[in-house]
């Protein structure tokens, strides 16, 4: 397939979509569904590449969205830092990995996240742990991050033990999306995956992204909030199975 083909456009154009649907809906998952669908068509590092400017762009509209910035900032500082260190040194691996492996990995990454959302059983961190946990998850979560170009596990369930309000826990999952894909960007150039066509390309991805989470909002007041959620974690288990099967096939 060409890089600049029809095709292409209309399966990023799609994809973004999609994803930004979900993200509308959940507040999350955009980079997690856009990795596991392009990584069907491309390897995970092209794939990456291409998610980072709709990325952040969504998320960083999530971040300053509310009233929280500074303070999550102060609280969550070392996981964030936690995120960028990991992010840079896990990205060795997806840069220089052969597809037929990192696929696999991608989709081990999929399953992981949406088996343990699904099955496993509301976590709660106490306050006096937090200080020691949180760099410890964040450096996990990088190197998830760099290895997969998956932003969520263990970020995502580490910030819903952490008992906040809906509105600062969706602030809150910006701000580590954001980092992770800052990281992301910064891994993939220092490594040489991340090209300046690959910029052009994820940029035009920016547009489907947005009406996504447009149309995702509108749908969000419209549909049960759990069948959504089952629905999109059900999918991301069958998307990652397939990815990490395929060596078998």
């Amino acid at each position: 397939m060409n890089e600049y083909s029809p095709a292409l456009l209309i399966a990023l154009a799609m994809t973004f979509l999609v994803a930004g649907t979900v993200k509308g809906v959940t507040g999350m998952g955009l980079p997690t569904v856009a990795m596991g669908l392009l990584g069907v068509v491309m390897p995970p590092a092209a794939a990456a590449a291409l998610l980072v400017v709709p990325s952040l762009v969504t998320n960083l509209w999530q971040l300053l969205a509310g009233p929280a910035t500074l303070r999550l900032l102060r609280r969550l500082w070392t996981m964030i830092s936690g995120i960028g260190i990991g992010t840079v040194a896990g990205s060795a691996m997806l840069a220089s990995l052969d597809p037929q492996w990192s696929s696999p990995a991608l989709g081990i990454a999929l399953m992981l996240y949406a088996g343990f959302a699904l099955f496993a059983p509301t976590l709660s961190v106490p306050p006096n742990v937090e200080p020691w946990l949180s760099p410890l998850i964040g450096l996990a979560t990088g190197l998830v991050t760099g290895a997969t170009g998956v932003f969520v596990f263990p970020a995502v369930p580490y910030l819903q033990a952490l008992g906040m309000e809906r509105d600062e826990l969706v602030q809150s999952l910006g701000l580590s999306f954001t980092a992770s894909t800052l990281a992301l960007a910064a891994g993939l150039i220092l490594h040489g995956a991340f090209h300046v066509e690959q910029l052009g390309m994820s940029s035009l991805a920016i547009a489907p992204a947005l009406v996504g989470m447009w149309l995702g909002q509108r749908i969000k007041a419209r549909i049960s909030p759990t069948a959504f959620r089952l629905c999109f974690l059900s999918f991301l288990l069958l998307l990652g199975l397939e990815l990490a099967t395929r060596p078998l096939r």
